[in-house]
């Protein structure tokens, strides 16, 4: 987002357990199209492959398919066929340079398919202007992360009544 652009979505809050995040995770992927990108930044450990795997097994499992879901770390992309669309899973922690992304065929992807990219910051100026933003921080408390979302898209204005619901569960206060 560049500072001209207001955000139409941006909140903050806790998920205290594993299983909030896959309640988070299954309510994003419920409205998820071919075309949408969340890039999923924090550190090492902090839940973004255990968001990406909830989502996608999310996905499947309205189809009814059962499929391992691994980390892309070593293979950089995984893809999905679901009922929702392609799904690119993506793990850009080892590349070092923007053209290894272009390599990967994510710019084409951003268009066609259901993109999560973990390290999107490996994306530089390839990012989608209007992707979801999710950045996960631990806590003090171990299973606990703070989550922050935020989008400047209008396409994710379908996401205001879903975070408000989830606000107000206690599995999530």
């Amino acid at each position: 987002m560049t500072r001209a652009e207001t955000p139409i979505l941006e909140t903050t809050f806790v998920l205290p357990s594993p299983m909030a995040t896959d309640t988070l995770a299954e309510r994003i992927a419920e409205v998820l199209e071919p075309g949408d990108t969340i890039l999923i930044d924090g550190p090492i450990g902090a839940g973004k492959s255990h968001f990406c795997r909830a989502a996608i097994r999310h996905l499947l499992d309205r189809d009814g398919r059962q499929e391992n879901i691994p980390s892309p770390t070593f293979t950089l992309v995984q893809t999905y066929e679901t009922g929702a669309g392609e799904v690119w899973h993506s793990d850009l922690y080892r590349l070092t340079d923007v053209s290894q992304v272009l390599e990967l065929g994510l710019e084409e992807a951003f268009s066609s398919a259901i993109v999560l990219v973990e390290w999107p910051d490996r994306l530089g100026a390839l990012a989608p202007r209007d992707a979801l933003r999710i950045s996960l921080t631990p806590t003090e408390e171990a299973e606990a992360r703070r989550v922050t979302l935020s989008a400047s898209g209008a396409r994710w204005r379908k996401l205001a009544g879903i975070l408000k619901g989830l606000a107000t569960e206690p599995h999530l206060d």
